[in-house]
């Protein structure tokens, strides 16, 4: 292979708790719905029959208390609140045991929407890119190894916007949980390390503006947040 014309730019890497090295974002898969309340605010009904997912480039990806412009092409740009999971081992089609022991750690996530653009697209059957896969459009907190947190069960997920809490739910509400969701996404990719799985946004997902500031987090985990500039 010859040598290359340009540099790409680079996904990041999300620093590990207590540890010197990093965790370098290889592919985000995202998974949609995955709360019955944030389906039902959306005007969507919930496919209990399996997952299903839409991906976000890794080189979109920032890390946590960047400060980032509105984005263009937009009026109505949504945070969305997650859970990720990093998986740290390969797996294909993973038992249940497999998948909990592909799992490296976790941490916050933002899941940032042109909300408009997924709306229109949606109405007219087309996939979702404009709105979900955008620069700057997921914001990754400081990994904690799954040893050192434990389980995601009954852990309180919120987030808020200038000081005021606009989600608040508990992992319990997930309807696929994160065994559920690798044991599924595995039967269809070769799961890897840099593998980074966000597993969904409860109910109070709604519009930030430049200027505004939005924290988030789960219990035991290392908070997530953003900031937005005006409009470049």
């Amino acid at each position: 292979m010859g040598e290359a014309l340009f540099a790409l730019p680079q996904a990041p890497v999300i620093p590990v708790q207590g540890e010197t090295a990093g965790y370098p974002v290889g592919r985000v898969f995202c998974v949609g719905r995955n709360y019955a309340a944030h389906a039902a605010e959306m005007g969507n009904e919930v496919d209990r029959e399996a997952p299903f997912y839409f991906t976000k480039a890794a080189a979109n990806a920032v890390l946590t208390d960047t400060v980032v412009p509105y984005p263009p092409g937009t009026e109505n740009f949504h945070y969305e609140m997650e859970l990720a999971v990093a998986i740290g081992a390969p797996v294909f089609r993973a038992s249940p045991e497999a998948a909990q022991a592909s799992v490296f750690g976790y941490c916050c996530a933002l899941d940032m929407t042109r909300r408009d653009l997924q709306i229109r697209e949606r109405q007219k059957q087309r996939p979702w890119d404009l709105g979900k896969d955008l620069e700057n459009g997921t914001v990754l907190a400081p990994l904690t190894r799954a040893a050192d947190w434990g389980s995601p069960a009954g852990q309180r997920i919120w987030l808020e916007v200038n000081g005021e809490i606009r989600q608040d739910a508990s992992l319990d509400e997930m309807i696929w949980s994160v065994e559920e969701i690798i044991c599924h996404l595995s039967g269809y990719y070769h799961l890897r390390p840099g593998d980074v799985i966000l597993t969904g946004t409860p109910a109070g997902v709604g519009p930030v503006q430049g200027g505004d500031r939005m924290r988030g987090g789960v219990d035991g985990l290392e908070p997530v947040g953003l900031s937005l500039t005006a409009a470049e």
